[in-house]
């Protein structure tokens, strides 16, 4: 039953992020989360910046937790990771912190409130859109498809593999050819039973 539910939720988060990327971010992070707002028959892009000061992972139900400071007052939004109305994450600043959950900070204010800057280099986005993975596999799969020829050719000798290569792409090529051959006769055949 949990294996069934699992793929599942792997299944829809693969479609709620296939059309956008979600940086790596930890507590202690300056966020920029654009949200799309709808209003009537219209919609529009609104930004929150503020700190992550937590975050939980829980498959399709993930959330982080946003806090910023306006006109004196702080204020606190929860975002679902994986919901559509979350346009773009973008990762401000880097914080260092050695805690999960920054709720100490809702009592300080100005300097006591300040994390400190830490570098963590590059870090791949924790969801790539689905395109830049396409793609990544096809070159994965001509790799693993040239080794397999590179040890072919380490058994049998050169000459036997750049024969073969020929034969595999011509043979396809007929294929092709073949059924689009096939597919205007049908329809030739079709069109005929049709008027008489």
């Amino acid at each position: 039953m949990s294996n069934l539910l699992e793929t599942f939720e792997k299944k829809q988060i693969e479609r709620l992020t296939g059309k956008k990327r979600i940086p790596t971010f930890r507590p202690g992070d300056t966020l920029k989360v654009t949200i799309r707002i709808t209003e009537g028959d219209k919609s529009r892009l609104q930004a929150f910046e503020g700190m992550c000061i937590a975050r939980k992972n829980n498959s399709v139900n993930s959330n982080f937790t946003v806090r910023k400071i306006s006109h004196g007052e702080g204020v606190e939004r929860v975002f679902p990771l994986f919901s559509p109305i979350v346009e773009k994450i973008e990762v401000v600043r880097k914080g260092d912190v050695r805690r999960a959950k920054l709720y100490y900070l809702r009592d300080r204010t100005g300097k006591s409130a300040r994390i400190a800057d830490r570098d963590r280099g590059d870090e791949l986005d924790q969801y790539a859109m689905v395109e830049e993975i396409i793609s990544e596999e096809v070159e994965s799969n001509k790799n693993e498809a040239s080794s397999e020829i590179g040890k072919e050719t380490s058994k049998e000798g050169k000459t036997a593999v750049t024969e073969e290569l020929p034969k595999v792409d011509s043979s396809v090529e007929t294929k092709v050819e073949e059924q689009k051959e096939e597919k205007p006769a049908k329809e030739v055949e079709q069109k005929t039973d049709e008027q008489s």
